[in-house]
């Protein structure tokens, strides 16, 4: 199924041969690292700040050019390791992620660690996707792929909700510095074992890589990133530094596909985004990315400024959510074989709408219990969709270009948080600072300033003191909490969009049976059993992977042969 699978793969351990599960504990280990690293920075900004004296742009890029970088060459290297091998990409992302670290925790200049930070983003980009697509070569029946994937997307969300936590003890005990240095044993330890224990695998594909049109995606998808981060920012659509870079990318970009549409040896085949489970699953994970990451936003605004919480306090209101996230990772196999992919993600969907809504009954006062449930239902709901989406998309996805699809998912991970940010912070802002037209006992100036943010608002209010400020504080309060239910209501009608676009879903989860799938993982056409059974191979001490992956006790049956290059689509189960 998975093209050519190279001899000198090393799958092997002491004692026999590795099989796929501790393959996936290296994988996850490595997209750990990679969720850790882009939120661990977050609460270390203020010692970075102290220490290295940065202006406003260098501290923005030293915050930014992880993300920027990693999104814009997701693509470049997710195709390049369909071609040279998943896993010779993911050794290399794994040498340069420790040494950009180490760079990192010694910088001494805001430059030195822009720099770092940007070959973090560079080893991140070969990491991601590298773990989706070796994971997808490693478990060629889907039923258990979807388990594999739940673990895997579970694991993000440790990740991505550990980084904060883990960051502040660090800076608190020892230096801003540390939240890099961690990186580094685990890199020395997960470089020899994923040398030792990871197959090899690649696209079965002829002609020559196309570095050109590899270039104009990672530049075009540099543009729109950045474009969107500005709109994130507050920046005006038509200001030159917003409008550039999104009209530059957009252009490569739609080059880039009118390139790849003419070229024999595509990069990426266009003829994915014809299959309406592949193009619904991509635009079910931008929509839900758009939502999560601007709500996650803006409530973390709303615990501090409005309820007045601690950063602990608020890392900790927002622990639930992550606990939801990952109990649905860790139930999303057994939810989409009973469920199957549409209505899997369509309800993920609804439910995280419900709690949308839920939440809009939040106001001036601390409600715990709501704010839990809600937190609850969100995390719960966007993982289920996000589970299916990725599920689905990486099982209609061409096995060879396996790298490729899994690069368009994280891509669009990546532009629907940065969308989320600035389509979602708009609404707040267009609803926010109409309100504050009630505090008109402040000057006009000082109402000005402060419609810009609640932060700023509460600046000016004390500032000003006496009963404008207090009138001023007041009515940014109320402004907010009005804003924060525009923008909930705005989240709850996109999430219901997606739910009708998951109607384009399959109704089952599509399954070859077992036998069906021996063979195929390593470019190898499955056997026609109407003659008769193969003869058994057995699963030698030392062996190569693919030959553990056989089914223990494969039962013959009639059944047409598997297409080269695909998995028999032989039966459809919905467990």
């Amino acid at each position: 199924m998975f093209g050519r699978t190279t001899a000198g793969a090393r799958p092997r351990a002491a004692g026999g041969g590795a099989n796929r599960w501790v393959v996936l504990l290296v994988l996850c280990v490595s997209l750990l690292l990679v969720a850790l690293d882009a939120t661990v920075l977050h609460v270390a900004v203020p010692a970075v700040t102290e220490d290295l004296r940065p202006s406003g742009v260098e501290l923005l890029w030293i915050v930014d050019a992880y993300p920027l970088v990693c999104a814009s060459l997701l693509i470049l290297f997710g195709t390049l390791g369909d071609r040279v091998g998943r896993r010779r990409v993911l050794l290399l992302g794994y040498a340069l992620f420790g040494v950009a670290s180490a760079v990192a925790a010694l910088a001494t200049t805001p430059e030195v660690l822009i720099g770092a930070r940007a070959l973090l983003g560079v080893g991140g980009a070969m990491i991601m996707p590298a773990t989706l697509s070796i994971l997808r070569a490693v478990f060629p029946d889907r039923r258990e792929r979807a388990t594999a994937i739940g673990i895997w997307t579970a694991v993000a969300a440790v990740g991505a909700a550990t980084g904060p936590v883990l960051g502040g003890f660090l800076v608190q005990h020892f230096w801003w510095g540390s939240v890099f240095l961690i990186n580094i044993p685990l890199m020395l330890l997960i470089l020899p074992v994923g040398r030792w224990l990871l197959p090899e695998s690649r696209g079965d594909r002829g002609g020559p890589w196309d570095v050109l049109g590899a270039l104009m995606a990672a530049a075009g998808v540099l543009g729109v990133v950045l474009g969107v981060k500005r709109l994130g920012a507050g920046d005006a659509l038509l200001d030159l530094g917003t409008a550039g870079p999104l009209l530059a990318g957009a252009v490569l970009l739609v080059l880039f596909v009118r390139r790849q549409k003419r070229r024999r040896h595509p990069l990426i085949d266009m003829r994915m985004f014809a299959r309406a489970t592949f193009s619904t699953s991509v635009g079910c994970i931008v929509l839900a990315m758009l939502a999560l990451v601007g709500l996650e936003l803006i409530a973390v605004q709303y615990l501090q400024l409005v309820l007045g919480l601690s950063p602990l306090e608020t890392g900790l209101r927002l622990l639930p959510l992550t606990f939801a996230a990952m109990a649905a990772g860790a139930t999303g196999s057994l939810t989409l074989r009973r469920l199957g992919p549409r209505r899997m993600v369509g309800w993920g969907f609804v439910l995280t709408a419900a709690a949308v809504v839920l939440l809009t009954l939040m106001g001036q006062h601390d409600r715990p219990l709501l704010l839990t449930a809600g937190f609850v239902l969100l995390g719960f709901g966007l993982q289920t969709t996000l589970f299916g989406a990725y599920e689905s998309m990486l099982s209609e996805a061409p096995p060879e270009q396996a790298g490729g699809a899994a690069a368009i998912g994280e891509t669009s991970y990546q532009l629907g948080a940065g969308m989320g940010i600035a389509l979602l912070g708009s609404v707040m802002n267009a609803a926010y600072a109409p309100g504050l037209d009630d505090a008109a006992s402040a000057p006009p100036a000082a109402r000005s300033a402060a419609a810009h943010s609640l932060g700023e608002a509460y600046q000016v209010a004390l500032q000003l003191g006496g009963p404008a400020g207090d009138a001023l504080r007041t009515a940014a309060r109320h402004a907010f909490v009005h804003g924060l239910h525009v923008t909930l209501f705005v989240s709850a009608g996109l999430l219901l969009l997606g739910a009708l676009a998951a109607l384009r879903l399959p109704k089952v989860m599509e399954c070859a049976e077992p036998d069906d799938l021996t063979g195929l993982h390593d470019g190898r056409r499955a056997p026609d059993t109407r003659s008769g059974p193969p003869a058994p191979e057995p699963a030698l001490p030392g062996a190569p992977l693919r030959d553990h992956l056989r089914p223990e006790s494969a039962v013959p049956a009639r059944r047409a042969p598997a297409e080269a290059g695909g998995p028999a689509r032989t039966g459809r189960t919905a467990h």
